[in-house]
């Protein structure tokens, strides 16, 4: 069995975490994102000199991709990826106890006013992208690697610097562009044009699509590998209606890469609670459990993230507390009265081992809640009932109404079937927001034994667990996309269906729309794709083409901030948003079709003193007579010292 980047992290952990507390002084959003490091903090040109300190560079970067899926802090709630849901078609905020709640967004964020984590990606990004130039500025320092070897630290760095930026700009569009780690004081960034930084990003990514090696010719599984910088490249062509070079690309990966989709059991076979919640096998749950993730046999693996438990390359991500509905909470009851569910540990006496939920499922408190679009019309708007994806019987998707009563006092209702309604039409749930809606199974377990080993604990809230960062299923659906831009929707249509017939559908397309290819997305990659992202990319890409969408509207490049893909998605799908709901103290959920950029942060925009940054329409600052640097190659010589 390969070994995975842990060996590297674990030998190097003194040199990483040096880089990482010095390296991380340097914030994206304060003073010091413009300013250099002062040298008894940080002193690349004494650390940077060999394979072993670039090493270390390179493992915090690859260790802090990993935090765009698992970072939390506060009160272990608010993952990143959480944050991107909230902002698409697919889920919202639900967190109703909470007077901070991002509901009001339309008005609510502002340069000034940036919740959840959204702030988080602004500074961790540019974080990303110092470890990044770190690497590319100093490897020449190097003197115990050679120049083939040069290139691959290189190219993997132009992997973590273009995917850091290819966030940045649809999330932010214009932002500062940052390519040295800077000797001297530069107080006057101007903002790069999101056109220019795709064009600077694209040529990188052909450079480390080159020099970085086939994941078949490394010994470590988790490092950056050539397959994963094709990924990304694909996706660069796409942002500069490159389509054809897209789908040979996406081909290359294909076809001749030596990937395949998983489309039997494989690995290990993790059943963990049968008696309450038995999985019967199936690929679907095969490949979602962390387990499998990293191993030789899942050849669907492009990129993993390492993620263990018991390591210090370990996160525990609390996925079941943040995702999972709030089962335990008083206002959720049986038609008679008394608490629907009982979430107990296992000494106490009102455990019973066939309805143990706490360590079978998990306990949620729903951080973020589905729209009714992720749990129902998704998978009814093209009906298929051998979808795995969406399947109770084998045990992938948990309905509400499927779990039973459970608490053994209540003799009357014990081992029923729970239920929204009594009799007489009246709801036994206070707050089906928060309290009531089906899942992801599969998706969303992460077994944490500390939690379910431990007799006297009554919570379950998930555990560290690899990760996917790339795996062939989305080239699949990215080769899709870059069909349809090209004229293509037959052929589109054949690559969603390698997707849907994996995963045990029989409901095929013959041609598909961007919102059939979107929908997909939605049901293969939850909680894995970056989904705002991915639409605010999708919907420049849909305006680069001129195709019209699923419902014939066009969309032009310069006017996204006002009628974009993403903004009608969001629109139709999200049942909650601009549809007048109240959740607390009066607020109701709202987006505007400018949050398609979110705004650049006002610290940031005041710590450029000799220059001022783009602001984005619709936010306070905003002015179209801001000069933004047309062309990346200007924006990198203002960098050299004067």
């Amino acid at each position: 069995m390969k070994k995975t980047i842990q060996t590297i992290i674990n030998r190097k952990t003194a040199v990483a975490m040096i880089l990482a507390s010095t390296l991380a002084t340097q914030s994206g959003c304060s003073k010091e994102f413009l300013s250099p490091e002062p040298t008894s903090f940080y002193e690349p040109d004494k650390t940077l000199v060999n394979k072993a300190g670039l090493d270390a560079a390179l493992a915090t970067a690859d260790r802090h991709l990993r935090t765009y899926w698992s970072y939390f802090n506060y009160q272990d709630l608010s993952l990143p990826i959480s944050t991107e849901y909230m902002f698409t078609d697919m889920a919202v905020a639900s967190k109703t106890d909470d007077g901070n709640i991002l509901a009001d967004i339309a008005t609510r964020v502002t340069p000034t006013e940036m919740p959840e984590r959204m702030m988080w990606y602004w500074d961790e990004t540019y974080n990303g992208i110092k470890y990044a130039n770190t690497v590319i500025n100093y490897v020449d320092n190097a003197t115990d690697v050679s120049d083939n070897d040069k290139n691959i630290y290189r190219g993997r760095a132009f992997f973590h610097r273009s995917l850091r930026y290819m966030d940045l700009v649809f999330k932010f569009k214009d932002v500062p562009l940052v390519t040295r780690m800077l000797k001297q004081p530069k107080v006057d960034y101007k903002s790069t044009k999101r056109e220019a930084i795709l064009q600077m990003i694209t040529a990188d990514m052909e450079k480390a699509v080159e020099w970085v090696p086939d994941q078949k010719n490394m010994s470590l599984v988790g490092m950056i590998n050539k397959a994963a910088c094709r990924q990304l490249l694909i996706k660069c062509y796409m942002a500069t209606a490159q389509w054809q070079k897209a789908i040979d690309q996406a081909n290359i990966l294909i076809d001749q890469s030596g990937y395949s989709l998983m489309t039997a059991p494989f690995g290990s076979f993790i059943n963990p609670y049968p008696q309450t919640w038995p999985i019967t096998r199936n690929v679907i749950w095969d490949l979602h459990r962390p387990e499998n993730k990293g191993i030789g046999a899942n050849k669907e693996t492009i990129l993993m993230m390492v993620n263990r438990n018991g390591t210090d390359a370990g996160t525990k991500m609390n996925t079941m507390r943040n995702w999972l509905p709030w089962f335990d909470a008083t206002g959720t009851t049986m038609p008679t009265g008394g608490q629907a569910l009982l979430y107990v540990a296992t000494s106490n006496a009102n455990y019973r081992v066939a309805y143990d939920y706490t360590h079978a499922l998990g306990r949620g408190i729903a951080h973020i809640r589905p729209t009714y679009m992720a749990t129902n019309e998704l998978w009814t708007n093209i009906s298929d009932a051998g979808d795995l994806r969406h399947n109770s019987t084998v045990g992938n998707w948990v309905r509400v109404d499927s779990l039973k009563y459970n608490d053994p006092r209540n003799t009357a209702w014990y081992g029923k079937n729970l239920r929204l309604y009594n009799d007489a039409g009246a709801i036994l749930c206070n707050d089906t927001i928060r309290q009531w809606f089906d899942w992801p199974h599969y998706k969303y377990y992460i077994e944490d034994p500390l939690e379910t080993g431990n007799a006297n604990e009554a919570n379950h809230r998930g555990g560290a667990g690899d990760l996917y960062c790339y795996r062939l299923a989305e080239t699949y659906l990215l080769r899709a996309e870059a069909k349809f831009y090209a004229g293509d929707p037959a052929g589109a249509a054949a690559d969603v269906n390698k997707v849907r017939q994996r995963a045990g559908c029989t409901t095929l397309f013959t041609t598909v729309s961007i919102g059939d290819i979107f929908d997909e997305r939605a049901r293969e990659l939850n909680m894995e794709e970056w989904r705002f992202t991915e639409l605010s990319r999708a919907s420049y890409c849909l305006a680069l083409s001129g195709k019209a969408d699923e419902w014939g509207n066009t969309y032009n490049v310069e006017n996204l901030s006002t009628k974009s893909y993403w903004f009608a998605r969001v629109s139709r799908y999200n049942n909650y948003y601009n549809k007048g709901k109240a959740v607390v103290k009066g607020r109701a959920y709202t987006m505007g079709a400018h949050n398609i950029c979110w705004p650049i942060p006002q610290n940031a925009i005041n710590a450029t003193g000799g220059a001022k940054l783009w602001q984005n329409q619709g936010y306070s600052g905003y002015d179209p007579a801001v000069v933004r640097w047309d062309k990346w190659e200007d924006a990198v010589k203002d960098e050299l010292p004067k």
